[in-house]
């Protein structure tokens, strides 16, 4: 995951070393295997913190934030959560950050709230702050956000499930992410949306959390066939959740007669889609997000120009079955722009 050179020892040291404990903090020491990037000696610096340094998508943002720091001629260093949901470790990062001097830090928060306070004292000290894939709450607290617009991910799913349903009425199970968390709530809603049904609809039989994990997808999936037996649609919140789902119903005999819709786009999920165990999936991009961020934060040093607002870093259907309405590409376009 290393692809670039390290930010000064003495800067690194002195700053991301005290929070090693709480975070992945590139370059601290000398061993260190974590990565963290640089373009020639460029003074411009910019911090991208993930919620996670092992998924594969911030994997790929982090290898996207690295090119774009190349191109754009700044220092870029990394920094990540030991779990999805260390608001800790993140808040650490962002201290260290710009105690190192960064220009402006790029963060997908794992906590959308509880970031807010640390990001406000970064802005304060003239940090520009930009949230990648989650948006904070409000969404005001940083000053841009770069993402997948997650609520029409949902409704592109659902508007494909619908239509493959030709009409069938549908038995829907929702396995979802976590409470309260934004991406969730939008693709989930989304989803419903595309399906044409509101929360509390009969044709929901089961509603369960995976956080996003395919073991906890798998849980959730047979959990919801022994409480509804004749479930036929299975919405999921990722693709790992969804590889949990078919592993579920292909050991009751089911994955051939179950439509499975998923968010993601990974390559993994992606090839999925191809062999037939997930109908279809709204594919994201996080390399274009990173490098989107990278090259915000070099405009803002060069001319003082901030960024603002939302930048929509696309979505597309990707199925081999398409349908009649519904736009989609196919896998061949989708393991052409995967990511992981």
């Amino acid at each position: 995951m290393s692809r670039i050179s390290r930010l000064p020892s003495s800067l690194i040291r002195s700053a991301a070393c005290t929070g090693v404990a709480a975070l992945t903090l590139t370059a601290c020491g000398s061993g260190s295997g974590s990565g963290t990037a640089s373009a020639g000696s460029g003074s411009v610096k910019v911090g991208l913190i993930t919620k996670t340094d092992t998924n594969p998508f911030f994997v790929k943002m982090k290898e996207g934030a690295e090119k774009a720091a190349k191109e754009n001629g700044v220092e870029l260093s990394t920094a990540a959560g030991k779990f999805d949901g260390d608001n800790a470790g993140q808040v650490t990062a962002i201290e260290n950050m710009v105690a190192a001097g960064v220009k402006g830090i790029l963060i997908t928060p794992s906590d959308s709230k509880a970031i807010v306070p640390a990001i406000e004292k970064a802005k304060a000290k003239g940090v520009l702050v930009i949230a990648l894939d989650t948006p904070t709450e409000p969404e005001s607290a940083v000053d841009a956000l770069f993402a997948t617009d997650n609520l029409k991910a949902g409704e592109l799913i659902g508007e494909y499930a619908k239509a493959a349903m030709k009409g069938k009425p549908a038995k829907i199970a929702t396995l979802d992410l976590a409470p309260g968390i934004s991406v969730g709530v939008q693709r989930h809603n989304g989803f419903l949306k595309g399906f044409g049904v509101k929360e509390g609809d009969p044709s929901i039989v089961c509603s369960q959390d995976t956080g996003g994990d395919q073991a906890k997808g798998q849980t959730a999936m047979e959990n919801c066939l022994q409480k509804s037996p004749d479930i036929n649609v299975v919405y999921t919140i990722n693709e790992p959740a969804a590889l949990g789902a078919y592993t579920a119903l292909k050991a009751k005999g089911r994955e051939k007669d179950v439509l499975i819709v998923s968010v993601d786009g990974g390559c993994t999920g992606t090839q999925a889609v191809k062999d037939g165990k997930i109908a279809a999936t709204s594919q994201q991009y996080p390399l274009k997000m990173a490098a989107e961020g990278v090259k915000a934060v070099a405009t803002y040093a060069k001319d003082g120009k901030k960024a603002s607002g939302y930048t929509d870093t696309g979505v597309t259907l990707i199925t081999d079955k398409a349908q009649d309405g519904v736009t989609s590409k196919d896998t061949a376009y989708g393991l052409e722009n995967c990511w992981g």
